[in-house]
């Protein structure tokens, strides 16, 4: 059964088609601009799967660009800021408060754009085989050729770009996305939005971004190349870099099954807390970080230290959802939770390090060492996060900790007196951003 076609308006006047498959959290995916359709494109079988798997677990959302499918056609602005119109418009006529943003290749820029201006309303920013500037895209001699074919020859063009796009080998996908891509608009009109997407850059955007995203690239794909991907997820505050293999810019093609596990994950970090609201009143604060992530990736490659990481962040949930903590957010290099007993933060904290203590003993050369700082007090709860001096002070205790310890302050080990912990008194410590000296106390949980 087809998805039902719909419509929404852009502030210029433009009818843009798109539908919705699944329920739960919104995730929007926005087109392969120009090339888009979004009839056509569910026709297609493995486009259909890889859509009715994204929508498994949350509500999937995509829309036709302006000029293109079922839009209206008769268009002539493809500036970056009309893009960001269309984008608006479906978002809008679905009332949607927060959604999971996804962008791709030549929108990659104007969903960046989107993120950055909007930063409440997007929950998390998915960039696949993405840029920032079209010029650091299309610098490589294949991008200047396949350019040149595209004002002389459409058909080798098309046939061009979508082998280019889905893989030299790809055969039968190619030649039928070719066929597609064709059929997706009037040809001046797409050639008109192929040029404009040629000026698109917000680079200067890139530090405004302040929402979770992750840079998704496969490493054998013959354009854009890796330092384009590398380079994006640096200057982004937010962002962190997943490379994975494969040779094709379709995610449906190749190993589609990492690409939409490692979304997955991604998404499902803010989730939970999204669903529920941050707790008031007392509560125990609790960070964990892991030791020298950015050494690790150096050493053993941007793949290995993302599957260090995610072992990293299942043993940590694993254990929150052991002792009732409520994960608040993903900080990049650990996690954020809290607990409403200050002595099921410190039994989650000590079940912790024991667990990545057993890991490390059977993993002797990529151990997994982490600091965990804790802290109790009644910090300032909004949007599902928690803020103000009490959460200060716990992240600051985490960074103050050495691997594989836990540290506290003075106001956590009388919360849980006479609950049976051990803690052993390190002294007052001068805390970045603190006026006065903290009483800070190791907690022991080394079994003997």
């Amino acid at each position: 059964m087809e998805p039902r076609i719909q419509y929404a308006q852009t502030a210029d006047g433009v009818s843009i088609a798109f539908w919705t498959l699944g329920e739960g959290m919104a995730h929007v995916e926005m087109p392969i601009s120009p090339f888009s359709h979004i009839l056509l494109q569910w026709q297609v079988p493995q486009w259909r799967r890889q859509d009715e798997r994204m929508a498994e677990k949350r509500k999937l959302i995509r829309y036709d660009s302006r000029g293109a499918g079922l839009s209206d056609r008769d268009v002539s602005d493809f500036s970056l800021d009309a893009q960001v119109l269309d984008l608006e418009a479906v978002v809008d006529h679905l009332g949607l408060e927060r959604f999971a943003l996804f962008g791709g290749f030549a929108l990659g820029p104007v969903a960046i754009a989107y993120a950055a201006r909007h930063p409440k309303r997007v929950s998390h920013l998915v960039l696949w085989c993405a840029w920032a500037r079209a010029s650091d895209a299309y610098r490589s001699p294949q991008a200047e050729t396949v350019i040149a074919l595209r004002d002389k020859d459409w058909e080798t063009y098309t046939e061009t770009v979508a082998h280019l796009l889905m893989g030299w080998s790809a055969g039968e996908p190619a030649r039928r996305f070719a066929g597609l891509m064709r059929e997706t608009g009037a040809r001046e009109t797409l050639q008109a939005a192929l040029r404009a997407a040629t000026e698109f850059d917000v680079t200067a955007l890139l530090p405004q971004v302040k929402v979770p995203t992750l840079v998704l690239h496969r490493r054998q794909v013959p354009w854009p190349d890796l330092d384009v991907a590398r380079g994006l997820a640096s200057r982004i505050p937010a962002a962190r870099l997943v490379l994975l293999e494969g040779a094709s810019l379709a995610m449906y093609l190749g190993d589609m099954e990492s690409v939409l596990q490692t979304i997955d994950e991604f998404l499902s970090e803010g989730e939970e807390a999204a669903a529920v609201p941050a707790p008031s009143g007392l509560v125990t604060i609790f960070f964990t970080d892991m030791e020298g992530s950015t050494t690790l990736t150096q050493r053993l490659g941007d793949a290995k230290a993302q599957e260090i990481l995610r072992t990293h962040n299942r043993i940590v949930r694993d254990a929150l959802k052991a002792h009732s903590g409520s994960e608040i957010k993903h900080t990049g290099d650990g996690i954020m939770a809290s607990f409403t007993s200050a002595s099921r933060a410190l039994e989650c904290a000590i079940d912790i390090q024991r667990t990545l203590a057993r890991h490390n003993e059977s993993n002797p050369d990529t151990p997994i060492r982490i600091r965990i700082g804790l802290n109790a007090g009644e910090p300032v709860a909004e949007e599902a996060d928690l803020f103000g001096t009490a959460v200060q002070l716990a992240a600051r205790t985490c960074a103050h900790a050495e691997p594989g310890e836990i540290l506290a302050p003075i106001v956590v080990r009388e919360l849980a007196a006479g609950k049976g912990f051990l803690f052993s008194d390190r002294g007052d410590v001068a805390l970045r951003g603190f006026e006065d000296p903290v009483r800070l106390y190791e907690v022991r949980w080394r079994e003997a």
